[in-house]
């Protein structure tokens, strides 16, 4: 389902909605990462918010973006939910790191905030619980934790997580990364967690993303093989250069 209001701008503030309304509109649909790397010529806010029309207009219940910038200029012209993040840097803890991050990426207009909920120490000092505990009580946005592994995705349900992504799974070097998206981690939360689990992670053909869905996610979200157009290129590129005989 496309979203009505995606060719104009909403005009004003609108109130964000409720959980229930929220995870309605998410459940069992495509949310789609859209980001650009500095330097790449997609990035900047005007682009990364036609990418974001682009994707509702073909069919994703929500987004995915990267910085307060980009957030904002998504959210003027969007209505779908919008989850949104703050990468700080490019290694250990960098998504969303901390609670001032977090409370920004609100700010700009994120519906669910996405932050890094792996074991790894952050860079304010504050425990996962701490942050969001925090956020619950100074915002009225979800919290959607990034895991790597099992552990992690129950310790942040427990810490008060509203959904868990396996966003991280075989990116934090503790474990190898599978050839696809970790279909078995998936399984193992959607089983173990009574809040939503949502596929993330080398999802790069509609049959992996299908399969996701059946194999218990709330919701599944695919970025690089729908919003990456170098590296989409480069892989049919590639392709052409050792051709099937």
């Amino acid at each position: 389902m496309t979203d009505s209001t995606t060719s104009e701008p909403r005009s004003g503030p609108t109130p964000r909605p409720d959980r229930s309304e929220l995870l309605n509109r998410l459940q069992g649909g495509l949310v789609v990462s859209c980001q650009a790397l500095p330097g790449e010529p997609l990035h900047g806010p005007r682009m990364i918010a036609a990418m974001a029309r682009s994707a509702v207009l073909g069919g994703a219940a929500a987004v995915r973006v990267n910085s307060v910038d980009d957030i904002a200029e998504v959210r003027a012209a969007l209505s779908v939910p919008v989850i949104g993040l703050w990468k700080d840097g490019d290694s250990g803890v960098y998504i969303t790191p901390t609670l001032d991050h977090a409370l920004a990426v609100v700010a700009a207009g994120a519906d669910i905030v996405a932050i890094d909920a792996t074991d790894r120490p952050r860079p304010d000092g504050r425990t996962l619980a701490e942050n969001i505990d925090e956020l619950h009580k100074r915002t009225d946005a979800l919290v959607m934790a990034d895991v790597s592994n099992y552990q992690e995705g129950v310790a942040a349900a427990a810490a008060g997580a509203d959904l868990v992504g396996t966003t991280l799974a075989g990116y934090t070097g503790d474990e190898s990364a599978t050839s696809g998206p970790d279909l078995h981690l998936l399984e193992q939360l959607a089983k173990q967690l009574e809040i939503p689990v949502l596929a993330e992670g080398r999802i790069d053909t509609p049959e992996l993303a299908a399969q996701a869905l059946a194999r218990g996610a709330f919701a599944v979200v695919v970025g690089t093989a729908i919003t990456r157009p170098i590296l989409i290129t480069a892989r049919f590129a590639q392709a052409l250069q050792n051709p099937a005989t």
